[in-house]
């Protein structure tokens, strides 16, 4: 009697995830936003496992229910909501400390300041921040291949030898490439540049 029952609510509970999902695709801004007050302050304390700074838990969740809703047309979810939301923040989480990461790793390589103290003006820190957002956009704008090269030189440290293997191309393309990706960023660097 009692496996009955937990397999009935395990069927309502799947309907229930079906009929929000529905209600989703189809641009159903309440829906949306129950969803949104269900499960936006567990989600902020699950992102927290990953990111110490809470403000910044609560970015990747919030990044994670913007998209939701831009790309509800296309999401196909096998799993319940609840599961799905949840491996969602961390695939979040996980690819905003990768990105951190590689930012900090490319910052490095070309020589700018990451530690700014309390004695330098409004101004620098204000040009810091406006540096990180104008090098993912900029890293971003490259071709898909040419940003892929790039990345596995800069930020995983592969050899253009190895890149090469890897991606079964030529030498002579990866250094290409890569003179290519370098001149684009000085380019669109040069405010920013000494």
């Amino acid at each position: 009697m009692s496996i009955f029952v937990i397999q009935f609510q395990s069927t309502m509970l799947a309907e229930s995830d079906r009929l929000k999902l529905l209600a989703l695709k189809q641009g159903d801004e309440k829906v949306f936003e129950s969803v949104f007050h269900e499960y936006y302050q567990p989600l902020c304390i699950h992102a927290r496992r990953f990111l110490i700074d809470p403000e910044m838990a609560e970015e990747v969740v919030q990044d994670m229910f913007f998209k939701l809703w831009e790309r509800r047309n296309s999401i196909v979810i096998n799993t319940s909501l609840n599961s799905y939301l949840y491996k969602a923040v961390t695939n979040h989480a996980i690819n905003f400390l990768k990105y951190n990461q590689h930012l900090k790793k490319y910052q490095d390589f070309v020589g700018f300041r990451t530690d700014y103290t309390q004695n330098e003006s409004a101004h620098e820190v204000l040009m810091h921040s406006d540096l990180q957002k104008k090098l993912n956009d900029v890293v971003l704008e490259m071709p898909e291949k040419r940003r892929m090269i790039f990345e596995m030189n800069r930020f995983e440290g592969l050899k253009y030898a190895e890149i090469a293997k890897k991606l079964n191309i030529s030498l002579k393309t990866v250094e290409a490439q890569m003179s290519k990706a370098l001149d684009f960023m000085r380019d669109k660097l040069q405010d920013y540049l000494p």
